[in-house]
């Protein structure tokens, strides 16, 4: 049974340039382009209103965001290197972290005491834990502590991951995993706990642009270069199914907050749904030939229909509702 999805809203020119990522919390939507501000969206109106616009947030652009799931921190990584870390004050605004990130290089003793050197992103659900790939091919892990002018920060972790690039990272929900995706193709999972590496997978030939754990924390989704997505099982490293079905390189993955629909989105515009229990893709919405960097689903309010926002190459940026529901 195939699903229908609707067009909810349409920002046209929500940047000046490429969205290359999405960030939400339970109450905003967090974007980011080649151009050099953040901007921010409500999500609860129905006109999906600019509410903060962070300019000068990155010279020369953004990107990767991730927002923690509880609302209170946002990560930013800039073309030029530069990480930003930013904190929720009442009434959603976002200001700041400062001497948190910053450091392009840094001497080294303050090399530990700045967030630094990271392509890509991760955040604990508590905002606590960050963790990056570095253009090296190794994870870093900080512990950030405090908000504002009174945050410390200390890196608790340097893995190893046999020198590739990494392109993608996520925490698994409980904080107990994380995932990386290379451009090598390879595919490394580590025990936060110990940081050993627990499973390197394969079945990925070419660069892996998205890892994301199940909300459940039992499978890991992959996809990339290669059009195909895979499941693999997190306590065995066993490949479990291949999701096909896209034509071109997938750039992003997200879970729905019960785990049943995985959403993808690719570089021909594309955007999919899958069944996980059938194993299937259940709606595909081609909104434009842009390119589609970043789809994430809405956080889902009650009883409320499933929704989903998708950006483009273009500076764009839709939502959509599912047809059935309220």
């Amino acid at each position: 049974m195939s699903k229908q999805y609707l067009t909810l809203h349409t920002i046209d020119k929500a940047h000046p340039l490429e969205i290359f990522s999405l960030a939400l919390t339970s109450s905003q939507l967090i974007s980011c382009s080649g151009a050099s501000s953040l901007k921010v969206h409500s999500t609860t109106e129905p006109d999906f209103p600019l509410v903060q616009s962070i300019d000068g947030a990155h010279k020369i652009g953004c990107h990767h965001l991730v927002a923690s799931r509880d609302g209170t921190r946002l990560v930013s990584v800039g073309f030029g290197g530069e990480v930003r870390v930013w904190s929720s004050l009442a009434g959603g605004v976002w200001v700041a972290d400062e001497g948190i990130g910053d450091a392009v290089g840094g001497g080294k003793g303050e090399s530990k005491l700045k967030v630094s050197g990271v392509w890509a992103a991760a955040l604990s659900v508590d905002g606590e834990y960050l963790a990056g790939t570095t253009l090296d091919g190794h994870i870093k892990v900080w512990h950030i502590d405090g908000a504002g002018k009174g945050n410390n920060v200390s890196q608790i972790r340097d893995l190893e991951t046999k020198g590739s690039f990494g392109m993608c990272i996520d925490l698994s929900a409980d904080g107990s995993l994380t995932a990386s995706g290379h451009a090598n193709g390879n595919i490394f999972m580590f025990r936060n706990e110990t940081g050993r590496m627990i499973h390197s997978l394969s079945g990925l030939a070419s660069p892996v642009r998205a890892v994301s754990f199940s909300p459940g924390g039992k499978l890991l989704a992959a996809a990339g270069d290669s059009r195909v997505i895979q499941l693999y099982e997190t306590s065995s490293g066993e490949q479990v199914a291949m999701l096909t079905g896209h034509g071109s390189w997938i750039t992003s993955l997200d879970w729905s907050h019960s785990g049943e629909f995985l959403l993808s989105s690719a570089l021909d515009g594309k955007v999919k749904v899958w069944s996980i229990e059938r194993r299937v893709c259940v709606a595909t919405h081609s909104e434009s030939d842009a390119a589609i960097w970043s789809a994430k689903w809405l956080p889902k309010v009650g009883g409320s229909a499933e929704k989903f926002v998708t950006a483009n190459a273009k500076g764009g940026i839709t939502f959509y509702r599912e047809a059935t529901g309220g």
